[in-house]
């Protein structure tokens, strides 16, 4: 049953960019019965206004009350707000939640926790003294596949962890993206070891039950950025993509060909000067695009991690190996990414011209869309664990998180609701290993001086 009128929660958020919108449409259409969006806390007034539209027209409701930054206790004690939902850049959070805090909110706030040690500490001391909730959202955790892997580890098929081998690849249309918006700038986003790995992160230490105890990295630039477009013969590029006169070149993204990116970014830039669509080999970017870490664990285990942003196609592949066997994991989000005949990027590898094909002499193999788990002990055959699928992004694991989120988490042996502790160990690791990417050494997290149980 949902809450009465009297007792749903009151929401606001802070940051009405493109990730908001799934914690948006869960309060206006699943879980309006316990909860309500009373107020945005937005700089950039043309992206409340797209939100406001999707409010109207979603719930038929009066839109809610508008707040600036600098506004948010105000806000909180003016409009009555119990939870605070945070998707600002990655930079605004530790500011955002101590300020939430201190003006009597919970918090739901998108990974990653922060960017560096100063935030993590700063959000620390906010939980502890003022004794409000902390909830990350890390919805990898509720991805079925992902919750397979947990219990195959849990279950001590494979016997004690000794390793953990994580190679995921982000294609040339997802993993360009962040070379084009403020991901790009490190003291925005923590680079990819922060803002994208925080995921990767959390699902070793959720999957092991373990923390984090060294780190060493290594990494750089090498594909995307002015210097690598020009070693390879790439110049006199435009400065973004929505000024492009043809469309010969997927890696632009021109904003006018997306309604809902046009209306965030491209028709709200006035007000702030924001560009969502600039260049992937323009200057000025200041994180990696490949990225290899090694991580131990308390217990004994290493990981070995890899992350690279500009393959042809997108997904993970996870082996696991222990005292007693072996699970592996291989995850295919998207087999390919190709180029239409008009042009534009096309996701569906089946509509790439045949004639081409023909053309070539080749015959195109296709990359199969799924997943598979197979676990193998020592001395035995391997078999393949069935992973159910549900509806929705994740294998419906965005859902059953968002039901947590705003409905409270119920008993879960697998323990995929996430908090401070797990924000903290999760974003460690990739503070950690920035600072080995700068140093050239291995880092202790206990060295970083913060308590991660």
């Amino acid at each position: 049953m949902g809450a009465s009128a009297q007792d749903r929660r009151r929401y606001a958020v802070v940051g009405t960019g493109h990730r908001s919108q799934m914690y948006v449409e869960a309060l206006l259409g699943p879980h309006a019965d316990v909860g309500e969006i009373v107020a945005w806390c937005e700089p950039n007034p043309t992206r409340m206004d797209y939100y406001d539209e999707l409010v109207r027209r979603t719930a038929g409701a009066s839109v809610p009350a508008r707040y600036a930054p600098d506004q948010i206790e105000k806000m909180i004690d003016v409009e009555r707000v119990d939870t605070v939902v945070v998707t600002s850049p990655d930079h605004t959070h530790a500011e955002v939640v101590a300020c939430a805090m201190r003006a009597g909110a919970d918090v739901v706030l998108e990974k990653p926790m922060t960017t560096d040690l100063a935030g993590c500490r700063r959000i620390i001391e906010a939980v502890e003294t003022t004794g409000r909730s902390l909830v990350l959202t890390f919805n990898y955790r509720y991805s079925p596949r992902n919750s397979a892997l947990k219990e195959v580890i849990a279950s001590g098929e494979i016997g004690e962890v000794t390793s953990v081998h994580f190679e995921w690849v982000l294609d040339t249309m997802h993993g360009a993206d962040y070379f084009r918006r403020w991901h790009r700038r490190k003291e925005h986003s923590g680079g990819l070891l922060v803002h994208k790995a925080s995921h990767h992160f959390d699902l070793v230490n959720w999957w092991l039950a373990d923390l984090p105890s060294r780190v060493y990295s290594s990494g750089a630039l090498r594909f995307y950025g002015a210097s690598n477009a020009r070693r390879r013969g790439v110049i006199r590029r435009p400065a973004r993509g929505s000024t492009r006169t043809t469309r010969n070149d997927p890696f632009l993204l021109d904003l006018r060909d997306d309604p809902r990116l046009k209306s965030l970014y491209l028709d709200a830039e006035h007000h702030d000067g924001y560009l969502r669509d600039r260049d992937v080999f323009s200057a000025g970017i200041t994180i990696e695009d490949n990225l290899a870490v090694i991580v131990d664990y308390a217990r004994g285990a290493t990981l070995t991690y890899s992350l690279n942003a500009h393959s042809p196609w997108e997904g993970y592949r996870v082996a696991v190996n222990g005292t007693a066997g072996r699970a592996e994991l291989e995850v295919v989000e998207r087999g390919a990414v190709v180029v239409g005949r008009d042009g534009r990027i096309e996701l569906d590898p089946s509509v790439v011209d045949a004639a081409v094909e023909t053309a070539r002499g080749t015959v195109p193999a296709v990359r199969p869309h799924g997943q598979r788990l197979l676990v193998q002990p020592h001395w035995g055959l391997a078999r393949e664990v069935e992973i159910p699928q549900g509806d929705g992004a994740h294998g419906g694991g965005d859902d059953r998180m968002l039901a947590d989120l705003f409905r409270g988490a119920g008993q879960d042996p697998l323990g995929r609701a996430a908090g401070l502790l797990d924000g903290v160990r999760s974003v460690v690791v990739g503070i950690a290993g920035n600072t080995s990417l700068e140093t050239g050494l291995p880092v202790r997290t206990a060295d970083l001086r913060l308590a991660l149980s």
